[in-house]
């Protein structure tokens, strides 16, 4: 089970994973990005602190926005992912095609160029 709550707060919107993010729950998951990208939203933040699991499913999910983000010169950011969940992102190299930040704060000074 997964549950995702979003908050706009300053210059960005903070999109906040908790739970597992599998097969079926990957849907509710690319639903809730997909309408952050819809909107006029530029820098989008994706706080995963509280991700236990990520299937294939929710890897495929940030995947499918790899090209969207370049295209769109959105800032999408990932944080606080746990050292088991990162590793299944870093097997994958996605860690090489998203911005991945280990806190708020370092995704915070990304997104306001320091």
């Amino acid at each position: 089970m997964i549950e995702i709550s979003k908050t706009t707060e300053n210059n960005y919107l903070l999109i906040s994973v908790e739970g597992e993010a599998d097969a079926s729950s990957s849907l509710e998951l690319d639903r809730q990005i997909r309408e952050s990208f819809e909107g006029d939203v530029k820098n989008i933040l994706v706080d995963c602190t509280n991700l236990n699991y990520i299937s294939s499913a929710g890897l495929g999910v940030f995947m499918s926005y790899i090209e969207e983000v370049n295209e769109k010169a959105i800032i999408f950011i990932i944080f606080g992912l746990s050292d088991k969940v990162s590793k299944v992102f870093g097997i994958l190299g996605l860690d090489q095609l998203l911005t991945i930040k280990q806190t708020k704060e370092d995704a915070l000074a990304e997104i306001n160029g320091l």
